[in-house]
């Protein structure tokens, strides 16, 4: 199931706006702070497809019956994009535990390259709820090479992943490669990949853009 939040009027419109527009994208701390509400904002939809258990709690006068997450789910974030967007869903899943995993485009040349996974710090993902964060999906790739990577720390019954911008082609090329449950949070998803593989109209280098330029 694919959830395209640009399909339907909310603030996400204004996050999604700000983290294109090239004239604010000069301001890094802004950046990052719309990475995190959009994240956010996508935390509390994920939080509505989660299972809950009914408890009792006790107040200064007396007694109210509440339904709370039953589990929280693992937030799984991709280095170093990815960072901006798990400090958003902490906000929302604040108990959770949490993986960290790099990915990164290895280059034969401009338009051949491979991914590259070399650190992964996750706990055990048996029958767990797993929510990868990345802001941007361009050939889904790293996405792929991601989730292979995590299933070294067991099988998770259910995958949601959470984007800024996806092309379609990433979308595809994801679906055909999790499982058939796997649901993704976008805010939006652009139609054109360049021969760079690079998304366009897009909004950049994420990575860049909330951390500066690597080398």
């Amino acid at each position: 199931m694919i959830h395209n939040l640009s399909q339907q009027n909310s603030i996400i419109g204004n996050f999604i706006s700000e983290l294109r527009d090239e004239k604010i994208q000069k301001d890094p701390m802004r950046f990052r702070m719309n990475l995190s509400r959009l994240a956010t904002m996508m935390g509390y939809e994920v939080s509505k497809k989660l299972h809950y258990v009914a408890q009792t709690v006790t107040t200064p006068l007396g007694q109210a019956e509440v339904n709370i997450v039953e589990e929280m789910p693992v937030l799984a974030t991709i280095l170093r994009a990815g960072l901006a967007m798990h400090d958003g869903l902490l906000h929302v899943f604040d108990r959770s535990e949490s993986a960290f995993i790099s990915a990164y485009r290895k280059h034969a040349s401009e338009e051949e390259f491979s991914i590259r996974v070399e650190y992964q710090a996750a706990p055990n993902l048996t029958n767990k709820t797993v929510i990868i964060s990345d802001p941007m999906l361009a050939t889904g790739a790293s996405m792929v090479s991601v989730y292979k990577s995590l299933l070294t720390n067991g099988n998770p019954l259910k995958i949601y992943i959470l984007a800024a911008v996806a092309s379609k082609d990433a979308i595809d090329y994801i679906r055909l490669h999790l499982p058939q449950n796997t649901e993704f949070f976008v805010g939006a998803i652009d139609e054109e990949l360049t021969a760079h593989s690079y998304i366009v109209p897009g909004l950049g280098d994420a990575g860049d853009l909330a951390f500066g330029e690597k080398l």
